[in-house]
């Protein structure tokens, strides 16, 4: 089954890895409907469900910037260290990040096995 990204026309963001699915409002840096804010890196985004205010919004994900993967923003999907990395790439590239961000990584890693979260 083909996923569907920000070039389909039924507008629903799907993460390549944890098959999070939702429809989306729109895709880029800045919102419609706020004022001063541009995201950092181009996102779908949709409107807060849980709020009357119009300007509310969630960042549902991004792409890869590495292998142009839809994912989202969960921790154990994607990351974000001046772009947005899949967890695959991160995994693939781990030593061409910080030792900070290694070490962070290496920390949720053991946390996991030891089943905290």
């Amino acid at each position: 089954m083909e996923q569907n990204t920000h070039q389909s026309s039924s507008k629903t963001f799907i993460c390549q890895l944890c098959d999070l699915t939702s429809p989306y409002s729109y895709y880029g840096q800045k919102p419609p409907n706020t004022r001063a804010i541009v995201l950092l890196e181009e996102c779908f985004v949709t409107r807060d469900p849980f709020s009357p205010d119009k300007e509310k919004f969630l960042v549902l994900g991004s792409t890869c910037s590495l292998c142009n993967s839809c994912v989202c923003v969960g921790q154990d999907c994607s990351l974000f260290y001046t772009k947005r990395f899949c967890m695959r790439c991160v995994n693939k590239h781990l030593d061409q990040f910080p030792h900070q961000i290694q070490a962070e990584l290496a920390k949720k890693k053991d946390r996991s096995k030891a089943g905290v979260s």
